[in-house]
């Protein structure tokens, strides 16, 4: 990638509403190259998508935790984010190497809410669980340090 399409990622990445003037100003390129920029790199997937960033406090979800999971048989077929992507209380899925086969993040609005959520995910998935509560969170969703190319 591009030393300029690098900025602009970092410029979208810390926030995703810039318009196409501001990003013009900012990498001193004109409005339609900056278009035509963003375009490639939404067409070549480094741009995925645009979001707004929850203030989960302030939806009614102070309650993050991370459960880890393992399957109860371990030679059940290894399919338990298809079977948990309907609970809506869990953000994110990371396969991952060690004891448990997957971490999920969920935010919820309450310890009995998220006592709820385990029974779901274990009922639906089949296995069993080990729970880390998030006291605080200093940071979060940090723009990518893309460095310099290479």
């Amino acid at each position: 990638m591009e030393e300029i399409d690098r900025r602009i990622v970092t410029l979208l990445a810390a926030d995703g509403r810039m318009s196409f003037t501001d990003l013009a100003k900012e990498t001193g390129l004109s409005v339609s190259a900056v278009h035509q920029r963003v375009r490639r790199l939404e067409k070549r997937g480094v741009i995925r998508r645009y979001a707004a960033l929850v203030d989960h406090d302030a939806a009614g979800l102070p309650l993050t935790a991370f459960v880890s999971i393992k399957p109860i048989d371990p030679s059940a077929p290894d399919d338990a984010p298809e079977k948990l992507e309907h609970l809506s209380a869990i953000e994110a899925c990371h396969s991952v190497a060690g004891d448990e086969s997957y971490i999920l993040k969920v935010r919820v609005g309450s310890p009995i809410a998220l006592e709820h959520l385990l029974q779901q995910i274990r009922a639906s998935a089949g296995v069993s669980t080990r729970t880390t509560i998030v006291l605080s969170t200093p940071y979060e969703h940090r723009v990518p340090d893309l460095g310099e190319a290479p």
